[in-house]
C-alpha cells in the first residue's frame, strides 16, 4: 500500500509540473504575439457564415440591386404635368366666371381624393369659381378639433388656392350675398355619378349654373367625371395631375410627422417596402370574399353585402363561392400570401416592412404569419409616440359615456326559431362556461350580430374614429409614395370606386415611374398558389422562378400596360400616363401600345423639355456608370444594418421595443 501511494504521488505531482509548464508556455506566446491576435466577435463569425450562404460581396450586391434597385427601362420617363397648349388655347382664368361651384364630398381618404380633383376639372370645363368643398367625414363627426375646418382637416387650404391660381379661380366660401340663399335651399343640387361625361355637364349643368349663378355637388362614389377624355382634353387630365400630386398638399403638421416617419425609417440604414393589404370590410362584401375569414367576420361582411343588394350597389346573390373568386382575381391578397411571394422574390427576414392603412380587416389576427416571415413588420403606432399621434388630431370635445345596456333577455323558444330563419351563414359559437364573458362579446359589433340582424347606427364615437382614419391614412400615403418598394394587396378590383393602393401607385408612377412598385396579376398568382398550397412555405425552385419572373414583369413596361389598360378606365390618377409625363430624348423611343379602342397604352409620351433632357442626361449617364461596375471593395453595410431592429417611439422620448402585437391583452375581435 506504501509503495502504490508514493507511485500515485510522484504522478500527480509530475502532472502538475507539466501543466505549470505548459502555461507558462502558453502565456509567454501570448505576450510576445499579442498584435497578430483578432478578438473574438459572434456577429462577425455570424456574418461570416452568411456571408458562405449568399455568397462574395459582389454577389450580395447585385442581389440587393435585385430587389430594391430602379427598373432601367423606365428612367427615361418624368413628370411632366405643366400645361403644352398655348396660352390661348389655355388661358388664365379671369373674374368673369359663370358663377359659384360648392361640394359636399362623401367617402374615405382615396374617394375625397379622387373626388376633389374631379371637382377641380368640372370647374374649369364650365369656367366656374370653385368654393373650397367641405369633406363630409370630418364635419358630420361631433367635436372635431376646433382648429381645422372641414377641407383643412386634411390638406392646406392656402397651398391649394395658390396652386391652382393659373387653372381657376377657388375662394374659401361663398359671398354673403349667397350664403343665405344656400341655407334656404335656393340653389339647386345634382349627384353625379362617378363616370359622368363631359357632355353631362355642358349640357344639364352649365345652363342652370348660369341661370341661378350657384349650383351644389353631392359626390359619394369617389369622383364626378369619367377617368379617360377624348384626346383633345389633355389639358384636363393634366389638371387632374397638377391637382392631386402638387396641389393636394396635407397640411403642415401630417406633413412634418409624415417626413419624420420616413426619417425614421431610412435611419435604420436600408432599404424599407411598404405593403397596403386592401382589406377592408365594403371591399370584401362587395366582391363576396366573405368566406376568406370564420365565424363572426364572414357574418360581418355577409351583412354588409346585403346592404349594398338592398341599395342596388351590388347585382348578385348573397352567397358566393369565394375560392372561385379569389381565383378569378376578385379577392385581396391574404397577407400570408404577400409574405410568401416577398421571400420569393428574395427579401430577407429581417426586411421593414411598412403596413399601410388606418383599417384591416381581421386585424392583427390576419397578420400574424406575415408578422411570422417578416419581425420588421411595423406601422405609424410603432414609429410614432402616442403624444405625436394625439397632437395631430388636436383638442376635440369630450363625448358622453355610453352605457352599454345589455339587450331584453330572449325565451329559448324564440332563440331556437331565430337560429333556424338564419339560414348558412356561420353563427360564432358562445364562450365555454368555465372562462369569463368578456365586455367585447356584450358590446359592440360582436355583440349586436350575436343578438340581432339590424346593424345599430354609428355611434358618435365610431364617426370620430372614421374622421381620425382620414389623418392615419395621409400619414401612411406619405410613407407609402417615398418607400423604396411598394406591393399592394388589392387594387384594380373592378369595382370602379377608387383605392388606396391605386393611388399611391399612381402618384409613384408620376414622380419616379422606375421605382420598385409591384402590379401582381391576382389571378396568375391564384393558379400559381394552387399548385403549392400544400408547401407553401417550402415551395419548388421552379415555382420560385415562376413568382420571381411574373412580379419582375410586373415592374416594367408589361405590368404597366395592364395597369393602363385594367386600372385606367376606372381611376385616371392610377394611371397618369402618357399625359402627364414626358420622355427624355437620349432614350431609345418604344413602340406605341394600342388598346382594342385605339387608347394609347404605353409610349405614347411626350418628349421632354430641353431644360429637363440636360439634367436627366447627366443623371442616367452616372447611374449607367454605376450600374456597368461593381466595386469589389464595397462594405457590406447592408448585410450589417440587417442586424439592427426597428424600434418604437413612446412619449417623453424614451424608446420602447415591444410592438403592439407583441402585447399579451384580452383577447378582442376587433384584432
Amino acid at each position: 500500500m506504501l509503495i502504490k501511494s508514493k507511485k500515485t504521488k510522484w504522478v500527480t505531482l509530475s502532472l502538475l509540473t507539466l501543466s505549470v509548464v505548459s502555461l507558462l508556455a502558453h502565456l509567454s506566446v501570448t505576450k510576445f504575439s499579442t498584435v497578430n491576435l483578432v478578438q473574438y466577435s459572434a456577429m462577425a463569425a455570424l456574418r461570416a457564415d452568411f456571408a458562405n450562404v449568399l455568397g462574395t460581396p459582389t454577389q450580395i450586391i447585385r442581389n440587393k440591386k435585385k430587389i430594391w434597385g430602379l427598373v432601367q427601362s423606365l428612367q427615361p420617363l418624368q413628370p411632366y404635368a405643366n400645361p403644352r397648349s398655348s396660352s390661348s388655347s389655355y388661358p388664365v382664368p379671369n373674374e368673369q366666371s359663370n358663377g359659384f361651384i360648392y361640394a359636399k364630398i362623401f367617402g374615405g381618404f382615396a374617394q375625397i381624393r379622387s373626388s376633389i380633383c374631379d371637382l377641380v376639372t368640372i370647374s374649369r370645363l364650365l369656367n366656374a369659381t370653385l368654393v373650397i368643398p367641405e369633406i363630409q367625414e370630418s364635419t358630420r363627426s361631433k367635436g372635431i378639433s376646433y382648429k381645422f375646418k372641414s377641407f383643412s382637416y386634411l390638406y392646406d387650404e392656402e397651398e391649394f388656392i395658390a396652386s391652382l391660381k393659373n387653372d381657376l379661380i377657388i375662394v374659401k366660401s361663398l359671398p354673403d350675398n349667397l350664403k343665405a340663399g344656400r341655407k334656404r335651399n335656393e340653389f339647386p343640387n345634382f349627384r353625379p355619378k362617378s363616370s359622368a361625361s363631359p357632355n353631362y355637364y355642358i349640357e344639364e349643368i352649365l345652363p342652370k349654373l348660369k341661370k341661378a349663378n350657384v349650383i351644389g355637388l353631392v359626390l359619394k362614389d369617389g369622383g364626378c367625371l369619367q377617368s379617360i377624355l377624348p384626346p383633345s382634353m389633355a389639358e384636363f387630365q393634366r389638371l387632374r395631375c397638377r391637382v392631386a400630386f402638387h396641389a393636394l398638399q396635407f397640411r403642415s403638421d401630417i406633413q412634418i410627422l409624415g417626413r419624420q416617419m420616413v426619417e425614421r425609417l431610412r435611419g435604420w440604414g436600408q432599404p424599407f417596402l411598404a405593403f397596403h393589404p386592401g382589406l377592408l370590410r365594403d371591399t370584401l362584401a362587395y366582391h363576396g370574399c366573405a368566406e376568406l375569414f370564420q365565424d363572426v367576420h364572414t357574418e360581418l361582411i355577409q351583412y354588409r353585402r346585403a346592404q349594398m343588394i338592398k341599395r342596388g350597389i351590388v347585382n348578385e346573390e348573397l352567397s358566393m363561392d369565394s375560392h372561385l373568386r379569389r381565383e378569378n382575381g376578385s379577392c385581396p391578397l391574404m397577407p400570408e400570401e404577400v409574405g410568401v411571394l416577398l421571400r420569393a422574390m428574395g427579401y430577407p427576414p429581417k426586411t421593414i416592412i411598412y403596413l399601410a392603412g388606418s383599417e384591416t380587416f381581421g386585424g392583427q389576427r390576419v397578420l400574424i404569419p406575415l408578422h411570422g416571415m417578416f419581425a420588421n413588420l411595423v406601422d405609424r403606432t410603432s414609429l410614432c409616440s402616442k403624444k405625436e399621434l394625439s397632437d395631430l388630431i388636436g383638442p376635440e370635445t369630450p363625448l358622453p359615456l355610453n352605457l352599454f345596456q345589455m339587450p331584453p333577455a330572449k325565451s329559448e323558444k324564440k332563440l331556437k326559431e331565430e337560429w333556424k330563419k338564419a339560414g348558412p351563414r356561420p353563427r360564432p359559437l358562445p364562450p365555454p362556461p368555465d372562462r369569463p364573458i368578456y365586455r367585447h362579446e356584450k358590446e359592440g359589433w360582436y355583440g349586436w350580430i350575436t343578438e340581432t340582424d339590424t346593424e345599430p347606427d354609428p355611434s358618435p364615437m365610431d364617426l370620430r374614429l372614421q374622421a381620425h382614419r382620414l389623418l392615419w391614412d395621409a400619414l401612411d400615403y406619405m410613407v407609402s409614395v417615398e418607400a423604396d418598394a411598394f406591393f399592394p394587396g388589392f387594387n384594380n378590383d373592378g369595382s370602379g370606386l377608387p383605392d388606396f393602393s391605386s393611388l399611391v401607385m399612381g402618384q409613384r408612377l408620376y414622380e419616379t415611374a422606375s421605382s420598385r412598385t409591384y402590379r401582381p396579376d391576382r389571378k396568375v398568382l391564384a393558379e400559381l398558389f394552387n399548385i403549392t398550397r400544400d408547401n407553401m412555405y417550402h415551395p419548388k425552385h421552379n415555382w420560385t422562378r415562376q413568382v420571381q419572373e411574373h412580379l419582375n414583369k410586373s415592374l416594367g413596361e408589361e405590368g404597366l400596360i395592364r395597369q393602363s389598360s385594367l386600372s385606367k378606365p376606372a381611376l385616371f390618377l392610377s394611371h397618369p400616363l402618357p399625359e402627364c409625363s414626358c420622355r427624355i430624348s437620349s432614350s431609345e423611343v418604344p413602340t406605341h401600345v394600342k388598346g382594342n379602342d385605339g387608347r394609347i397604352l404605353y409610349g405614347g409620351e411626350d418628349e421632354c423639355p430641353k431644360w429637363m433632357q440636360h439634367g436627366e442626361k447627366t443623371v442616367s449617364l452616372e447611374s449607367a456608370e454605376e450600374g456597368g461596375k461593381l466595386d469589389e471593395n464595397e462594405s457590406l453595410e447592408y448585410e450589417d444594418d440587417l442586424d439592427k431592429q426597428p424600434e418604437s417611439y413612446e412619449s417623453g422620448g424614451k424608446i420602447n421595443v415591444t410592438l403592439a402585437w407583441d402585447q399579451d391583452e384580452e383577447m378582442d375581435p376587433n384584432d
